[in-house]
């Protein structure tokens, strides 16, 4: 029987992207795993399964989507750093306890490896089709998290940064990964373990009597324990005080959802994240993520061979939206080009935060398969014109 390989396996592998990602979860601490097999995000579950002895962790295929929602919020209230993944079908499911896990802020990590919708749609190939869904897809007031990886070795990295950010605000993060980038291989270079950042769970230190559950700190987001420490926890999804307690009244609802906001709102320069390039001196520039992003790139260069100012802006973290930025660049450049393997999504949020300063300007996909680069060059073109 072979030696257990621990967290970390430090080195230069060749791995695909929803290998990356269990290995990312397991590298930052994770030690429990629910999940249901779907295509094209079962690979993690299935890394996770083979890995989890490894971390002395759990590891638990569960009977749908909803359940394994359900049992990642619960491990994370027993002290666990935990972890689900899914596609489409599966996220759809999970959309209420999501809400359950924002509204008991409640750390723990979403992987959605997106494929084609909807409905059934297109199992194994790529789509980008539930960007609108991670923000808005649960029913309430409420703000998310989501970052968006174009590369096996991004995978690996944020889902690092996932885990980081739900310890930090105390609420459900969204890995929103692809059925290319998930299914791509490519080298993933996995630093030593004393390399990789790692913030672990902000416990109080009150006295049992003392603790209140849900009474922030000044960052708004409250201190944290597990169940079994000897405190007095009560978890509901009701409106509820800084004890916990069901309190289904309008000022206490005023006082906590905002609150439920704010503490991302707030923060958001921190959380935001983007990568840009030639934007400076640019007239057009093109807004995309995950695989998107790498067939952008192409359209790009092209388009600065024809002698054309064109930069790129590549969400890393999709939400929050970096409205700030689009809407600095909206004021001096002609106007954008949001290619989107859908019919129509994030563009949305480019053309509100543009407000008709510059034109927006779709490059829609319905699914299955990437852009051609000449689709995207075309409406570069037209929105230098």
């Amino acid at each position: 029987m072979s030696e257990p390989r621990g967290a970390v396996l430090t080195g230069e592998h060749f791995m695909n992207g929803d290998v990356a990602a269990a290995e990312g979860a397991l590298a930052v601490g994770c030690t429990f795993f629910a999940g249901y097999p779907i295509t094209p995000a079962t690979e993690v579950a299935e890394r996770m399964s083979e890995r989890m002895p490894d971390v002395e962790g759990i590891f638990i295929q569960m009977e749908d989507e909803i359940a394994s929602m359900g049992a990642i919020l619960g491990a994370s209230w027993a002290g666990r750093k935990s972890m689900t993944s899914t596609s489409g079908p599966g996220f759809s499911l999970m959309m209420e306890n999501l809400g359950l896990g924002v509204m008991t802020e409640t750390p723990c990590v979403l992987v959605n490896v997106q494929r084609g919708g909807p409905s059934t749609g297109l199992p194994t190939l790529v789509g980008q089709q539930d960007m609108m869904q991670a923000r808005w897809g649960s029913h309430g007031d409420y703000e998310i998290i989501a970052l968006c990886p174009n590369s096996p070795q991004e995978c690996f990295d944020l889902t690092i940064d996932a885990f980081n950010l739900s310890e930090t605000y105390r609420l459900p993060v969204l890995v929103m990964s692809d059925e290319v980038v998930g299914h791509m291989t490519e080298k993933v270079v996995i630093p030593p373990e004393d390399q990789i950042a790692r913030i672990e769970r902000r416990i109080t230190d009150a006295a049992p009597a003392d603790y209140l559950p849900y009474q922030p700190e000044e960052n708004l987001v409250p201190l944290m324990v597990a169940a079994g420490q000897g405190y007095r926890i009560h978890v509901t999804g009701l409106t509820h005080d800084e004890r916990g307690y069901p309190e289904v009244v309008a000022p206490v609802q005023q006082r906590m959802v905002p609150r439920l906001i704010e503490k991302i709102r707030k923060n958001a320069e921190q959380i935001i994240r983007y990568e840009s390039d030639g934007i400076a001196e640019a007239e057009v520039v093109v807004v995309c993520y995950g695989i998107t992003s790498r067939v952008a790139q192409l359209a790009v260069e092209m388009a600065r061979q024809q002698g054309r100012r064109v930069g790129l802006l590549r969400l890393i973290v999709a939400w929050p939206f970096p409205e700030r930025v689009i809407r600095e660049l909206a004021t001096r450049i002609k106007g954008f080009v949001v290619p989107e393997i859908n019919l129509g999504q994030m563009v949305y949020e480019v053309e509100r935060c543009a407000a008709g300063r510059a034109r927006t300007i779709h490059v829609p996909h319905a699914g299955g398969a990437v852009h051609d680069p000449e689709t995207i060059l075309a409406r570069i073109e037209e929105a230098s014109s």
